[in-house]
């Protein structure tokens, strides 16, 4: 079932009006800083990209005091009605930084999982960050959804590079924020960089119950639905990796779960063959309003299904 059925049709402008969950929308990241900078040389910034993404042609201002840089991925091509054109990065001057300008409810999804396995919530250093370069791509909402995803990174892993003051890394479209040196590491390679990266398993808790919510946030970009669980009585850190694992299974085998399709369950922290939950396109629980991909988890489901 695709974005654009029927069901789906009745959000499709509330979705385009929102950056966070519009499908095939810009991509934009904020690399965040402790001290301001300069945007890199023109020169630097075409061979640093040209390593990661292939051939790119520069455009817009050259003098190192510039507010913009931007170019064109000339390996990168998108093909639309009026004819084919590549897909456009841009780069903007550092500007100031306030954390508080981002929400309460952002704020509080933004953690992530430590190499010992624990958990640690990014947010708690947000206030060190004073400036930001703002990055983002142009066009790139007509690629193939894996193309895609692993251009993205690529473009992240080459601004990491131009740019080694950076501390953090906030993925706007999806909430997340992730160290900078976790991206640097390059522990994770090809599409599992943006299933990684770029989506959010964000946890909620529904006051006044024992239920639930465990949803995600940043696969619409690749027209790809969202997940969302909403359950009781299990860990959900299993539940958020049964997540990430979704997510990536549906991003590296272009999104083949239908509506009514099972998946395998989870028993003890483990995936089981023998236990399928089943999978229906709802509206979703939690801001922002979306169609999602939910997981109905047999009897640890929570709520009714429509």
């Amino acid at each position: 079932m695709g974005w654009f059925s029927k069901k789906k049709e009745q959000k499709k402008q509330k979705e385009q009006d929102n950056p966070e969950v519009r499908p095939g929308g810009v991509f934009m990241v904020q690399l965040l800083m402790k001290e301001p900078c300069a945007i890199p040389p023109r020169e630097q910034m075409e061979e640093v990209l040209s390593r990661y993404l292939g051939k790119v042609e520069a455009f817009g201002g050259e003098k190192p005091e510039r507010e913009f840089a931007g170019f064109a991925a000339l390996d990168h091509i998108v093909e639309f009605e009026d004819g084919k054109k590549p897909v456009l990065l841009s780069v903007m001057g550092c500007q100031s930084f306030q954390a508080e300008q981002i929400d309460e409810m952002k704020r509080s999804q933004m953690w992530d999982r430590m190499e010992d396995g624990s958990q640690t919530f990014c947010r708690d250093h947000l206030e060190d960050y004073k400036y930001a370069v703002l990055a983002h791509d142009m066009l790139g909402g007509g690629m193939e959804s894996q193309e895609r995803a692993n251009m993205l990174m690529d473009y992240l892993e080459a601004l990491l590079e131009l740019y080694p003051s950076c501390e953090a890394v906030y993925f706007v479209n999806s909430g997340r924020l992730v160290l900078a040196e976790k991206i640097r590491r390059k522990e994770s390679t090809g599409l599992d960089r943006y299933v990684h990266f770029a989506v959010n398993a964000r946890f909620f808790n529904i006051s006044g119950t024992e239920d639930s919510v465990v949803d995600t946030l940043g696969l619409s970009l690749l027209y790809i639905e969202d997940l969302q669980y909403h359950f009781h009585g299990m860990d959900p850190d299993w539940v958020v990796r049964h997540a990430y694992s979704m997510a990536s299974y549906l991003l590296k085998n272009n999104a083949p779960i239908k509506d009514g399709d099972t998946i395998d369950g989870v028993e003890d922290g483990q995936l089981r063959q023998d236990i399928q939950w089943k999978c229906h396109f709802e509206n979703a629980l939690v801001k922002p309003e979306r169609v999602v991909l939910d997981v109905c988890m047999g009897e640890f489901a929570s709520g009714s299904r429509g």
